[in-house]
């Protein structure tokens, strides 16, 4: 599966989240750090789901850029 994430920039590090999946959140130094994590955040928070037997969202939410 393909899950969007948004990583943000904050004032010192940088953060992502998963819409498709609440609570799915990580921060890091670096982009890199934070993309890195976040697939091992998206991998925990799955496994988490099957093991208490709630349904795994699909992803749904797409990411586009658009030039204003």
């Amino acid at each position: 599966m393909h899950y969007a994430i948004v990583i943000e920039k904050a004032n010192a590090n940088y953060s992502a989240y998963v819409h498709d999946l609440p609570g799915c959140i990580v921060t890091g130094a670096t982009i890199r750090e934070v993309e890195n994590e976040i697939r091992k955040a998206i991998r925990f928070h799955i496994d988490g789901l099957r093991e208490d037997g709630i349904p795994v969202p699909a992803p749904t939410s797409i990411a586009e850029y658009v030039e204003a």
